[in-house]
């Protein structure tokens, strides 16, 4: 027997929910005997039956807003696609929504003084990615209130047409390629300027070629192309900056005196008198720091085992300067002298210091391993010299090869010490990579490589 013929409990047909028969087609409940009848469920919500008390909050008290936030914070369950058989019993929401969808979801949760925390965070990373990883760093560390780097230009003497007295080889364009791109990257983290000048030997005059005199030329050139500039630094092709974080300001200029000292009995391999007693000369040509302020120094340079050293030097624009590069390049002292100058103009610049005493009292020296330390192989007849050659310990700021052609290997010390350059202002990363996982990986199948 089918349910829809079972019975009826009730006297007269009909099942005990009043109001409903089989002719009527309703489902909800209408009068019995002329009242109005009402569901259990619909009496107990109006209060009008007995039963349990329903319970509902008024979002209101303590306990009952933490709840509401805990309780949006949790995963929600989701139904659809729900499939017993195939699938588990529980699936949630987040597994579905794209990635971009649960980002905007994190978000929305958080509160306004996050957000507002976040978005300060975000700002001042980018600002730090876009000053420092970026060509603009170049810019801003020009300006004179940020980094002042158009104060000082870097002269760099190379051979960018070929050979001089002899033709260059695979290793000289070698030497000069690392050279410039060294000086360029350097220039490009602190906002220099950099001139690369070609050092030709050129018959300036009918009777002579005065090879290296050019550097005289170059400057005044340099002093001229770039009229914002305060300092020139000369550097010799063979120079590598080993420590290109170094600024010229930090690591000189801002304690200028502090670093350099202006007595040369301090360090004089040339026996040089000084200073100088004459009668006629003024009290600050008579002393030996001259007037002992930084201000008044135009000229800076370092002395070596056999005196000074011009491959790398600082000088300062300023009427004393043309001065000096007038009577440095002097044709009438070159002719008369030049046979006794072994080291050119180098020479020549000791004779004015020796002779001249305007020239002392504006001149200052710099212990040589601040701008200008040397290999072992320079200067080496006493063996290791620590006022001289290059020490990794103290991370010195520049290697000079000076004299590298002359039964020395050039490329492979130029080589070297790239490498050691390299090696010692690697990043946290690079560090990470090399020092344990090559290191690592070495050790598991015996095998090196280069991350």
């Amino acid at each position: 027997m089918s349910l829809s013929r079972s019975p009826s409990p009730q006297p007269g047909g009909g099942w005990a929910s009043p109001g409903l028969n089989i002719a009527s087609g309703r489902s909800s409940p209408t009068t019995r005997n002329g009242t109005s009848v009402m569901w259990e469920s619909s009496r107990l919500k109006k209060g009008a039956g007995t039963g349990y008390p329903s319970f509902s909050t008024q979002g209101s008290g303590f306990l009952s807003k933490h709840m509401r936030k805990i309780s949006s914070s949790l995963p929600r369950f989701s139904a659809a696609g729900y499939d017993e058989k195939d699938k588990p019993i529980s699936r949630w929401s987040t597994q579905n929504v794209p990635l971009l969808g649960r980002l905007r979801n994190i978000v929305g949760r958080m509160g306004r003084k996050l957000k507002i925390r976040l978005l300060i965070l975000f700002t001042l990373l980018l600002s730090i990615i876009i000053f420092y990883n970026t060509p603009l760093v170049y810019h801003w560390r020009r300006t004179t209130w940020l980094g002042g780097g158009q104060k000082f230009v870097i002269i760099l003497a190379a051979n960018i047409g070929g050979g001089v007295m002899e033709w260059k080889g695979a290793r000289e364009w070698a030497i000069e390629r690392d050279s410039v791109r060294n000086k360029k990257k350097y220039v490009a983290n602190w906002g220099y300027d950099l001139e690369i000048v070609d050092m030709k030997t050129k018959k300036r005059y009918a009777h002579e070629w005065r090879e290296s005199w050019e550097k005289v030329d170059f400057i005044r050139t340099a002093l001229r192309k770039y009229p914002k500039a305060e300092w020139i630094w000369w550097l010799d092709l063979n120079t590598f900056i080993m420590e290109p974080t170094y600024s010229l300001q930090d690591h000189i200029f801002n304690n200028l005196d502090k670093h350099i000292y202006r007595d040369i009995n301090k360090y004089n391999p040339l026996n040089i008198t000084h200073p100088l007693t004459d009668d006629y000369l003024d009290e600050v040509s008579r002393s030996p720091v001259g007037d002992g302020k930084p201000g008044s120094v135009n000229l800076i340079l370092p002395q070596d085992c056999s005196g000074f050293n011009l491959g790398s030097f600082f000088i300062r624009r300023g009427p004393w300067t043309d001065r000096l590069l007038d009577i440095w390049w002097d044709p009438v002292a070159y002719e008369q002298k030049h046979m006794e100058w072994e080291h050119k103009e180098q020479d020549a610049l000791e004779q004015l210091y020796t002779t001249q005493p305007w020239i002392r009292k504006h001149t200052a020296f710099l212990p040589q391993r601040m701008i200008n330390s040397f290999p072992m192989g320079a200067c080496s007849e006493n063996g290791n010299d620590t006022r001289i050659h290059y020490d990794q310990k103290d991370r010195d700021f520049l290697v000079n090869m000076a004299g590298c052609e002359w039964g020395r290997d050039c490329w492979g010390e130029m080589y070297n010490f790239r490498e050691l350059s390299y090696y010692l202002n690697r990043n946290p990363w690079e560090r990470f990579k090399e020092d344990l996982v090559a290191v690592i990986w070495f050790k598991l199948t015996g095998q090196k490589v280069k991350l």
